[in-house]
């Protein structure tokens, strides 16, 4: 392999990443600290590290030999209908960050004296491993609230009436919904009060939502029973359907709080407690916030439309 050096570092680290995949995901369920810091890590050190001791290099060559080792891990992914794209490009900011980090230090590791080849391979060893039981006692203990709210023209009562149930929303303008973000289509109800099922339907299913709490008209607050997968995922080559879609988010319940604030305007707030499963947690939490406030936002702006073109009417 002395005659391709950076060929057999790419077998290596596709090997070996591999491995670690598979263990991850396969064996241990996890979407975590071994899947998006260390098996990067690796990916931008290993071709880098191995490279650079068989043969003189630079940052830049080592710096291209690892994102060229990622585009192909990547291309692996959709290509053995492992993932989807939506899901590579939500994480390909941390990942790409953590793999030129990697690279960085696989290629100082071979050109200074204040790294041991033989401690820098021990300590990956040990950084896999250790991550691995991370991803299990650090799981999120606590709810995360996601809060969003609108101003309503319209009286506190015309509100409540649209936040109960709603008609059929317009199909979304709002590109986070084009890529196949699961989102709200209507909400339809079984009874009334407390013990009433509310459904929040969603292009992948409905949210079964069990009524905890029927202030009326300030008030409405639920448990989520059942819900659906939280996108329908792209691969340009197959149909899938990754493991994360199972469970991995998980809404727990919900509430809608109205405040009247005037004879005609009322302040209407959405709620949702959730946890993500997925680790680094204040990594994936800024995406799930993100994606929970627009729906939210498509709930909320299509009520304060519904009620306000009826408060009109009256």
């Amino acid at each position: 392999m002395k005659k391709n050096p950076k060929l057999f570092s790419i077998l290596i680290t596709l090997l070996i990443s591999a491995i670690l995949g598979y263990v991850e995901i396969g064996v241990f369920k996890d979407y975590g600290w071994t899947l998006f810091l260390v098996i990067p890590f690796i990916i931008g050190f290993l071709p880098a590290f191995i490279n650079g001791r068989l043969i003189q290099t630079t940052r830049r060559d080592s710096y291209q030999l690892s994102f060229a080792t990622l585009g192909i891990v990547l291309v692996g992914l959709l290509v053995f209908a492992i993932e989807g794209l939506i899901c590579i490009l939500m994480s390909l900011p941390l990942i790409a960050l953590v793999v030129w980090l990697g690279s960085y230090l696989g290629f100082k590791s071979n050109r200074g004296k204040w790294t041991n080849p033989t401690n820098t391979t021990i300590g990956l060893f040990l950084i896999c491993l250790s991550s691995m039981s991370f991803d299990y006692t650090n799981e999120p203990k606590n709810l995360i609230p996601v809060r969003t709210t609108v101003i309503v023209n319209s009286n506190i009562e015309n509100v409540w009436k649209n936040v109960v149930t709603f008609d059929k929303i317009d199909e979304p303008t709002d590109w986070i919904f084009k890529t196949g973000i699961s989102y709200p289509t209507d909400a339809t109800i079984k009874g009334t009060g407390v013990g009433a099922i509310r459904y929040c339907n969603f292009i992948t299913g409905s949210f079964v939502e069990p009524i905890t709490t029927w202030n009326e008209p300030n008030l409405l607050q639920f448990d989520v029973k059942e819900q659906p997968i939280p996108m329908n995922e792209f691969n340009p080559f197959w149909e899938i359907h990754p493991p994360h879609l199972d469970g991995y988010f998980k809404s727990y319940k919900g509430q809608f709080k109205l405040t009247k604030i005037g004879k005609n305007q009322t302040e209407l707030e959405g709620t949702t407690w959730y946890k993500v499963d997925v680790t680094p947690e204040i990594y994936w939490k800024t995406w799930s916030n993100f994606i929970v406030h627009r729906i939210h936002k498509r709930v909320l702006n299509h009520i304060k439309i519904t009620a306000e073109k009826s408060n009109t009417l009256q």
